[in-house]
C-alpha cells in the first residue's frame, strides 16, 4: 500500500467512527501522516505513490487507532494550531478552542494600541491567548498564570520556541500569588466553566478536568474572577473572560453587582454568547 491507500483507508475508519464528513476525516487522516513522516501536508499530496515500510504502514495505523478511540487529534500528534502561532500540546492542557480565537481578537481590537499596556491572563493552560497576545503586540507587558505546574512548564517551553521572551510565567491560584499593589490594564481568562455533572464530560474524557469543570453551576471560577478583579485593575481597566453558552446573563449580573461598567456581551463565530467583558470606574 502507498501513501495514497494509507491515507484513504484510515479516512474510511475515521469519518465512519467519529461520524465526521470526508473532508474532515482526510485531513486528520493526513495530520496523522504527516506527524509521523515529518513532512507537510502539500509534500504528500504531491507524492501519493510513496510506499511506506512495514514499520511506517504499523506506527500509521497505531496512530489511526487512537483517533478512532477518541484522542484528541492535538494530543496525538502534539500540536495545535491556534490563531497565527503553532502550539505544543499535551494532555496536562486543555485543547484551544476556536471561539478563544475571538477572545484574542476582542482584546487586540478594543484596546488602545498606540502605548504599550500590561496584560494579566489567569488560567494560561498552553499559553494560547498570552503567546498569541504577546506576538501581535511584542511591547505590551504580559503576565500569564496557572495552578498547574505542568501546564506552565509547557507554555513557558512554547514560549521558548515561539521567541516570545516578554512574558512573565508564575504559577498561582487565580489571584491568590499576585502582589497586592500589581495593576494591569487588561486582564483576561479562559476558565473552566462545564458544570461538574455536564452530561457533555463524557465526551471530553481526554482533557483535565481542572481546565474544564468549576462547581454544580460552572460559575466557580468566574465567579472570582469577576469578584476578585477590581483591585488588579487600573482606572478603566478591561475584564474579559470566556464562558460557557448558557451563562452571559449571569456573567451580565456578577459584573454589575461589583460595579463594572461598559459591560458587553460578544458572540463567538456560531453566534453563541462567548465573551463578557467589563471596566472598571
Amino acid at each position: 500500500m502507498d501513501l495514497k491507500d494509507h491515507l484513504l483507508l484510515a479516512s474510511s475508519k475515521i469519518r465512519t467512527s467519529l461520524h465526521i464528513d470526508s473532508r474532515q476525516a482526510m485531513l486528520e487522516s493526513r495530520l496523522l501522516m504527516s506527524h509521523l513522516l515529518l513532512q507537510d501536508i502539500t509534500w504528500m499530496m504531491g507524492h501519493p505513490d510513496t510506499p511506506l515500510s512495514l514499520s511506517q504502514s504499523d506506527a500509521f495505523f497505531a496512530l489511526t487507532e487512537r483517533r478512532l478511540n477518541g484522542e484528541p487529534l492535538a494530543y496525538i500528534t502534539g500540536k495545535m494550531a491556534f490563531y497565527d502561532i503553532e502550539l505544543n500540546i499535551n494532555p496536562s492542557v486543555l485543547i484551544p478552542r476556536p471561539e478563544t480565537e475571538c477572545l484574542v481578537e476582542l482584546v487586540l481590537s478594543c484596546l488602545d494600541t498606540s502605548q504599550p499596556l500590561s496584560l494579566l491572563d489567569l488560567g494560561t493552560g498552553s499559553g494560547a491567548i498570552a503567546l498569541s497576545i504577546a506576538k501581535a503586540r511584542p511591547d505590551w507587558k504580559i503576565t500569564a498564570t496557572d495552578i498547574s505546574g505542568d501546564a506552565l512548564f509547557l507554555a513557558q517551553h512554547n514560549a521558548k520556541r515561539l521567541g516570545l521572551n516578554q512574558i512573565k510565567f508564575l504559577k498561582s491560584d487565580w489571584f491568590s500569588k499576585l502582589s497586592a499593589n500589581e495593576q494591569y490594564d487588561v486582564i483576561v481568562s479562559n476558565p473552566p466553566y462545564i458544570a461538574t455533572d455536564d452530561p457533555h464530560l463524557r465526551q471530553l474524557g481526554f482533557e483535565p478536568l481542572l481546565a474544564l469543570t468549576s462547581g454544580q453551576d460552572g460559575l466557580d471560577a468566574l465567579k472570582t474572577l469577576i469578584t476578585q478583579a477590581p483591585p488588579y485593575l487600573r482606572k478603566g481597566g478591561l475584564l474579559i473572560c470566556e464562558h460557557g453558552y448558557n451563562q452571559a446573563k449571569a456573567c451580565y449580573q456578577l459584573f454589575k453587582s461589583c460595579g463594572y461598567h461598559d459591560i458587553r456581551c460578544t458572540q463567538d463565530l456560531a453566534g453563541i454568547d462567548r465573551i463578557s467583558s467589563g471596566r472598571i470606574a
